[in-house]
């Protein structure tokens, strides 16, 4: 009876053990494809402001108020946002 139970054990945290190893295989072929566009966007951040169409202040401003319009956050909260950002220049 006890040797059913070891095999059970054995087997699930083999299953988990695979899963584990899939898991971590998927992620990074995730993320190495994810890589290029992220460096787009450093290039896209840098290029901006390197032509001084924008301070890094207001790419954090901008990207800080994109975030909370992709959460649904409410305007009040954007604004008020906004409002301290400007303040603090």
């Amino acid at each position: 009876m006890f040797d059913e139970i070891e095999d059970d054990v054995g087997t699930d945290l083999a299953s988990k053990g695979e899963k584990l190893v899939e898991y971590i295989r998927n992620l990074k072929a995730i993320e190495d494809a994810m890589e290029p566009f992220k460096e787009s966007k450093r290039e896209l951040r840098s290029d901006f402001v390197k032509n001084g169409f924008l301070s890094k202040e207001d790419i954090s401003t901008i990207t800080r108020a994109y975030r909370m319009l992709k959460k649904n956050e409410s305007l009040e909260d954007l604004a008020e946002a906004y409002q301290t950002l400007r303040g603090a220049r």
